[in-house]
C-alpha cells in the first residue's frame, strides 16, 4: 500500500468516525430532551350539585388533594365500603387531612338528588362532598375521569348500577396523581396521599 493509498484510507475512516459519531449524538440528545411519557389524561373540568343544592366546578377544589370516587347512594357494598375506606384514611392522617378534600360523585342521578346524597353521605367523613346532577353533566363528568357506568336491568322498580369502582387522588392542581382499587385498606391510603402532603 502507498503512502498516499494509506493517508487517503485513515483520512476516510476519521471523517466516517466524525458522522457516525455525529449522528449517534444527535440521537441521544433528542431522545435526552423528549419527555420520557405523556401526562396522563384523566380528571378535568365538571359542573355538579353538591349535597347542599350548591352548583360546583372541579376548579372549586383547587389548592387542596382530591380524593375522588364514583358511585351510587344504593350501592349494596362496595361503594359504602370504599367510601368507609377512605373516610377512616382520612382519620388516620389526622390534622394533616384537612389538605384533603375527599369527593363522591353519582353514577345514578335519576336517584340520588342532593337530598338523597346528603342523607347519605352523613354516615361518612364530615368533609365529603357529595355530587349529582343532570345525566348529561355526570357523563361528561364520568368520561374525564373514564369511568365506565351502566344501568342494570331493571326488577320491580329497582335497579343495580354497573360501575367501575376506582379511587383517583388528584393533584392540588387539578391533574391526576394516581388511583388505587377499592380493595385498599385504610392504611395503604392514608400512607399513599400522606406522600403529596
Amino acid at each position: 500500500m502507498t503512502r498516499t493509498t494509506r493517508n487517503g484510507l485513515i483520512a476516510f475512516i476519521i471523517a466516517l468516525a466524525v458522522i457516525v459519531g455525529g449522528f449517534a449524538y444527535n440521537q441521544y440528545t433528542e431522545a435526552d430532551l423528549a419527555p420520557a411519557r405523556a401526562p396522563v389524561s384523566i380528571g378535568g373540568d365538571f359542573t355538579l350539585v353538591d349535597q347542599n343544592g350548591t352548583t360546583r366546578h372541579d376548579s372549586d377544589f383547587r389548592g387542596k388533594l382530591m380524593l375522588v370516587y364514583f358511585g351510587y347512594t344504593y350501592c349494596p357494598d362496595v361503594c359504602p365500603t370504599t367510601l368507609a375506606t377512605m373516610s377512616q384514611a382520612l382519620e388516620k392522617l389526622g390534622a394533616r387531612a384537612a389538605a384533603v378534600t375527599p369527593i363522591f360523585i353519582t353514577v345514578d342521578p335519576a336517584r340520588d338528588t342532593p337530598a338523597q346524597m346528603k342523607l347519605y353521605i352523613q354516615s361518612f367523613d364530615p368533609r365529603f362532598v357529595a355530587l349529582t346532577g343532570s345525566a348529561a353533566r355526570i357523563e361528561l363528568a364520568a368520561a374525564e375521569y373514564r369511568v365506565y357506568y351502566r344501568k342494570g336491568a331493571v326488577e320491580d322498580g329497582q335497579y343495580t348500577m354497573d360501575h367501575s369502582s376506582v379511587i383517583y387522588l388528584m393533584a392540588r392542581d387539578g391533574h391526576y396523581i394516581g388511583h388505587f382499587n377499592p380493595g385498599i385498606s385504610s392504611q395503604e391510603l392514608a400512607a399513599a396521599i400522606g406522600k403529596y402532603l
